[in-house]
């Protein structure tokens, strides 16, 4: 979404723009972008901040779903820190090199895009959810233990393959710091008991000597 009163700028930037293929939405006012944002959820937003009625430095605090980068005429150090520490993703200052603005968006894109980050994972009746941090199983909830949803999310995005105990602690270590070797063999036994009485069926094995891993469909 362009967000940028100056109309001959906002055409310069929507034609480089679909030239690059992506999709492009055009505001010209502060009201009009939040108008808009009620229908629309744009991957990045280009803000102006001479805008007419609610300006880009009121509008950017209401903009914190969006990565925003900053395109602006005012070139001050203290007023880009003040934005940058206030939410903006990054900022440009008008005239810009338009070569330099595609690389800057292409780069908060790739961050702010990573594949599969928040993406629901799937396996068989079982539904993870990581925005949430919730299991579904067949629509109902699966109540899980932080420890038992950070096992279960690493044996479901390695369906079909033995996770070391070793993988499995070092990748859940961040949100289970008290999670033992020992430890690991109560949890994942609680957790197939919860997943046995949602689902009917025993969906982790256990590999001997070596660690677990979501059996194949029988």
């Amino acid at each position: 979404m362009i967000v940028d009163d100056d109309i001959h700028i906002s055409d310069m930037l929507n034609e480089a723009l679909a030239g690059e293929g992506y999709q492009v939405s055009r505001a010209y006012s502060g009201t009009e972008a939040l108008l808009m944002l009620q229908t629309l959820t744009p991957d990045l937003i280009l803000l102006d901040l001479t805008l007419p009625g609610i300006s880009g430095e009121e509008l950017l605090p209401r903009l914190s779903a969006y990565p925003v980068i900053v395109v602006s005429a005012k070139g001050e150090i203290a007023g880009k820190v003040g934005l940058l520490l206030g939410g903006a993703a990054d900022y440009i200052t008008k005239p810009f090199d338009i070569s330099e603005l595609l690389a800057r968006i292409a780069v908060q894109l790739r961050m702010h895009t990573q594949p599969g980050e928040n993406a629901a994972l799937v396996y068989r009746a079982l539904t993870l959810h990581p925005d949430a941090r919730t299991v579904s199983a067949n629509g109902q909830e699966v109540r899980l233990t932080r420890t038992e949803y950070a096992i279960l999310k690493q044996l479901m995005q390695n369906p079909g393959q033995v996770i070391p105990k070793l993988t499995i602690l070092e990748h859940i270590s961040e949100d289970t710091p008290d999670c033992t070797e020992d430890s690991l063999k109560i949890h994942v036994h609680n957790l197939r008991k919860k997943i046995r009485s949602a689902v009917g069926q025993d969906y982790i094995s256990s590999v001997w000597g070596i660690g677990f891993m979501l059996r194949a469909e029988s």
